[in-house]
């Protein structure tokens, strides 16, 4: 759509511009003014004025995050991408903004869906309320095209289940987890934990830090019970998991000793 918009905006110019340029050479009208000012004064300049207004305007509301800030979409090229995950690592204004909203541009390491790990960015047009979630470490689902690694697309789809399957495979590749527990968090029981205790044994797996809790689960009958899990957190979701705050957990009612808290994928 961006390249047709942009192409049709172009074409226009061209043609608006070659009539305007065709009319001034070959005028053969009246010259009573003594030079043939006529050819070039007149009507024929609406067509070039109109496209020196639109094709700027095609040209920067087809520019990468604002078409997707207008439609709430990704783009048609990444709209059925492949999801992958992308850690923060820098941000900064592109000096574009769209209705007081400033356009950033967001430079990321992403994990593909194969595993393999590559530099790359976004723009994104982003509500000054949330400039602040865009910090380094926050790790974000991304569409991408394994042909072209250099620009990917923050995902806008709201498909929370592709997002949080990107990163269980991720995790899997990593060792943070197991199919059980993944299981688990698929087919368990919804509830609530309550984080009791605390403790970090110290050991860190990529950029990730290990995590004991202990935790007051309540049953969906609001009786209660006791557990202990263990989990890889990266650093920015580390407050998500101290004592006192209330997970959301899942477990099998015939084996309440395992249970699996889950962190959201932005966290």
């Amino acid at each position: 759509m961006k390249t047709v918009a942009r192409a049709v905006a172009a074409a226009f110019a061209v043609a608006a511009f070659g009539y305007y340029l065709l009319h001034g050479l070959t005028y053969d009208g009246p010259t009573e003014y003594g030079q043939d000012i006529l050819a070039w004064v007149g009507p024929q300049m609406a067509l070039p004025i109109i496209a020196l207004t639109i094709t700027p305007i095609v040209f920067a509301f087809t520019g990468d995050g604002i078409l997707s800030a207008l439609t709430g979409t990704n783009s048609h090229a990444f709209r059925g991408a492949q999801i992958g995950l992308g850690t923060v690592r820098a941000v900064r204004h592109t000096g574009v903004s769209l209705n007081d909203q400033p356009q950033l541009r967001i430079e990321l390491s992403v994990e593909g869906a194969d595993g393999k790990v590559f530099g790359s960015a976004a723009k994104l047009v982003v509500p000054l309320h949330q400039m602040s979630t865009l910090r380094p470490g926050v790790v974000l689902p991304v569409r991408y095209l394994p042909h072209r690694t250099d620009k990917v697309e923050i995902d806008l789809s709201g498909d929370q289940r592709a997002a949080q399957h990107a990163m269980n495979e991720a995790m899997l590749r990593k060792g943070f987890t197991t199919r059980g527990k993944l299981d688990i968090a698929e087919r368990g029981i919804a509830a609530q934990g309550v984080v009791q205790t605390l403790s970090v044994p110290g050991e860190i797996r990529d950029g990730h830090t290990k995590v004991v809790l202990g935790l007051v689960v309540t049953r969906p009958d609001g009786s209660t019970f006791a557990a202990r899990t263990e989990k890889y957190v990266p650093p920015t979701a580390v407050g998500h998991v101290q004592v006192g705050r209330i997970l959301r957990v899942h477990y099998l009612p015939q084996d309440e000793s395992e249970v699996v808290i889950a962190v959201p994928v932005g966290a």
